[in-house]
């Protein structure tokens, strides 16, 4: 097995650590810090973590917190005289990181890791990459950060677009449920909170975040805990008088539980050169730093780490070339990250008209919010209503739509989710030669004589007017490990394309490369079926490449495995 060092014990750099040892990797992890000095310094983050997230630690068995941690079932966000809230569809949580990631690193020495306590630095990514096969960088502090070279292509801003602070206090009177309460003062900032678990039991954390040289730019003469929970008080009177109303007994959880700071969001290039010629790999917010208004740091560190993970145990005994490790981040970035960080960037600009319309319209329309709320778990989901003013309204129409419908939408989706599919990827040429690629579980056999099939694209899909034109398909099922593909072709992208291997098939038809079954098939009928299209095709050519299938259950990508009693 290949040897893999890791420098950095935060969320991204200790979950990918014991997923490799897990595996039968040889792992070195590098800490500054010991498990109990995390413990009893300062916090690091709020680190409110949604379902896709914390799927990524079940995974893996790390999941130690559940019973201990309080839920957080929903989110609701006040704008000016507006309120209003909804459910998420799975509920989220926030462990402490001095809680969490402490606890992981006794962990991994238990589990037989090699961790190290030193601050490193580039002479330390030297010898590691001298005696490991693949160094990851999973911490953006000093002389490490700065070994990766901003991508300013990917990077919006160039200085902070808030003044953050964080207060973790016992106390706070709950709402009716335990929620993620978001209050948006335009030209202040925001203001959010939510129940979370820390060193010293369920707490609550009081999050800030204010427009650089507003009222709540006033954090810089604060030298104590006690001042700034003085401060925190101070600002919810003046600014979020209704949040203040819950505090009036509320005391820091520990000296720690207080952190201030400023961050410039930026995406950076993700392999770095060290003077020996030798290239490590950036993780996490080494090389995609958001801002915390969306709350989605460590679900991006997550999301990250599960698929370096995948990436790694696919390549096998390797090698970890630079390009391979481009490919690998370019799969996170596409797949994800730039989803993230596109919506992130957007509320900490001006709303654009539109986007107060939707925040203010929510509060009659429950699809709307729903939608809204839940796409704090998946920022995929905000394309492209949330950038395009008439996508917007299209949007805005059709969740009202939904109010008049039999069935509550998001509720019947997700008893149809509960019948576990395949995931396929549909490939297809325009007729003016451009490559066609739209993710579907639809999928099925319809006759075996002679040999059909059927696939159901939305009529709403930007790329239905071509397929419609395009005399084949293929039929591309996804392997267990090529997720970040179905990511990929699900979201809106000028080239889907970009970074995929493909081999060519019957009149040009793009192929996928690792599929474990292809169908090329001929489009021989299309019947209308309510709010999408019935695509029957003849399979004209099919190959098995083998190997386990990705599997689509109830919101959540699986693996197939052997039932035990089979």
């Amino acid at each position: 097995m290949p040897r893999i060092g890791i420098v950095g014990a935060g969320q991204s750099g200790a979950q990918l650590a014991l997923g490799l040892l897990a595996r039968g990797h040889d792992v070195t992890l590098v800490s500054d810090r010991s498990p109990e000095e995390i413990r009893s310094g300062r916090v690091m983050s709020s680190q409110c973590m949604f379902d896709s997230a914390l799927q990524t630690e079940r995974a893996l068995g790390l999941d130690e917190w559940t019973q201990a941690c309080p839920e957080i079932t929903g989110i609701g966000l006040t704008v000016g005289d507006e309120s209003w809230r909804a459910g998420l569809d799975a509920p989220a949580q926030s462990v402490d990181q001095r809680v969490k990631c402490a606890a992981w690193m006794e962990r991994f020495t238990k589990e037989g890791g090699d961790l190290l306590l030193h601050r490193a630095g580039v002479a330390d990514l030297e010898e590691l990459t001298r005696t490991h096969d693949l160094v990851i960088v999973a911490t953006g502090k000093g002389e490490l950060g700065r070994l990766f070279q901003p991508d300013e292509s990917k990077s919006r801003f160039d200085r902070p677009q808030r003044a953050l602070a964080l207060t973790y206090v016992t106390g706070m009177v709950r709402t009716e449920e335990p929620i993620v309460s978001f209050t948006i003062v335009p030209g202040v900032g925001e203001y959010f909170t939510f129940p979370a678990l820390t060193v010293s039991g369920p707490c609550d954390i009081m999050v800030f975040e204010g427009v650089p040289g507003g009222p709540m730019d006033c954090w810089d003469d604060v030298a104590t805990p006690d001042a700034h929970l003085a401060r925190s008080l101070q600002l919810l009177r003046a600014h979020f008088p209704r949040e203040y109303e819950r505090c009036a007994e509320v005391a820091l959880t520990d000296a720690g539980g207080v952190l201030r700071g400023r961050i410039t969001p930026t995406v950076r290039k993700p392999v770095a050169v060290l003077p020996s010629g030798r290239a490590v790999l950036g993780m996490g917010d080494a090389v995609v730093l958001n801002d915390p208004i969306t709350g989605q740091g460590s679900n991006n560190a997550a999301t990250s780490a599960a698929l370096y993970l995948d990436s790694i145990v696919a390549r096998g005994e390797g090698p970890f070339d630079p390009a391979w490790m481009q490919r690998t981040f370019d799969g996170f970035w596409r797949g994800w990250a730039q989803w993230v960080v596109a919506w992130t960037n957007s509320l900490l600009e001006p709303p654009r008209p539109h986007q107060t319309r939707l925040l203010t319209e929510a509060a009659e329309v429950p699809g709307l919010a729903g939608a809204i709320v839940n796409g704090f778990d998946d920022p995929r989901t905000f394309f492209r209503w949330w950038f395009e003013a008439d996508e917007a309204e299209r949007f805005l129409a059709e969740q009202r739509a939904a109010e008049q419908a039999r069935f509550d939408p998001r509720a019947y989706r997700g008893a149809l989710g509960q019948y576990a599919t395949g995931v396929t990827v549909i490939t297809a040429r325009a007729p003016d030669g451009r490559r066609i690629g739209v993710t579907a579980n639809s999928f099925a056999s319809v006759s075996l004589d002679p040999p059909l099939v059927s696939w159901c694209p939305a009529k709403k899909a930007p790329s239905l007017p071509d397929l419609e034109e395009a005399t084949h398909f293929a039929v591309n099922v996804l392997a267990v490990d090529q997720h970040h593909l179905s990511r990929q072709f699900s979201t809106p992208a000028q080239d889907k394309f970009e970074g995929v291997a493909v081999t060519e098939g019957v009149g040009g038809l793009p192929l996928l490369d690792g599929a474990v079954a292809q169908f090329q098939c001929r489009t021989v009928a299309r019947h209308d079926a309510g709010d999408h299209v019935i695509f029957i095709g003849e399979v004209e050519r099919y190959d098995v490449g083998g190997g386990e299938p990705l599997v689509f259950h109830s919101g959540q990508y699986r693996v197939a495995t052997k039932h035990p009693d089979m």
